[in-house]
């Protein structure tokens, strides 16, 4: 029986596990997969500019780490942003306006979560994508705070909280992931083709 390796969770052996307090149930939907009802403010305002309030699953992340490793590790905006839900103000953060070609990844680890192929300007002031580059890593959580329905949406390999998703993108998707520039970590597209090279996906 040959098993494939899915080539960003490869890298993350010898991580130390320990506790977070992103713990609890979601829905377990892939971002790409998601069709519920959304909803924004009732001046139809997009709400990518409020935090997040949702319990996020860590049963099944690879990637765990005690609260003072995840501090120690990240800047305290960084913290913030994805151990605490939090959000960056808009059009003041570091990629709604950065246009190099590369991918980029969850700065908690080595994920890949977003090409800049699939980036487009929004007009929000936040980094904003029509897709994800692999579902899987995306995981959607329902989100109600603030008196409206969102969705949350997260990296199911750390937990990283990434921003929320909504259902005015442009064409083929029709959806807006609007994230944080604090979630997030860029790597010019030669480099991450070298990346590629020594974590590409095998089978046994």
């Amino acid at each position: 029986m040959k098993i494939l390796k899915i080539w960003p969770l490869c890298v993350f052996v010898g991580l130390a596990a320990g506790g977070c307090r992103l713990m609890g149930e979601h829905d377990g939907a892939a971002a790409g997969d998601a069709k519920p009802p959304f909803a924004c403010d009732p001046e139809g305002v997009s709400a990518c500019g409020l935090p997040g309030n949702v319990v996020i699953d860590m049963s099944k992340a690879t990637v765990k780490r005690t609260d003072a490793e995840w501090r120690a590790l990240l800047t305290p905006e960084q913290y913030r942003v994805t151990r605490q839900q939090g959000t960056e103000p808009p059009f003041r953060n570091k990629y709604y306006d950065h246009h190099e070609d590369g991918v980029y990844f969850s700065v908690c680890s080595d994920t890949p979560l977003f090409d800049s192929r699939d980036k487009f300007e929004s007009g929000t002031g936040w980094p904003s994508f029509t897709k994800p580059i692999e579902g899987r890593f995306v995981g959607v959580s329902r989100d109600t705070s603030h008196g409206m329905i969102r969705d949350e949406v997260h990296c199911t390999v750390d937990g990283a909280h990434l921003g929320h998703v909504f259902p005015d993108g442009p064409k083929p998707t029709g959806l807006r992931y609007c994230i944080n520039s604090a979630s997030l970590r860029f790597m010019p597209r030669a480099e991450y083709e070298q990346w590629l090279k020594k974590n590409a996906p095998t089978a046994e």
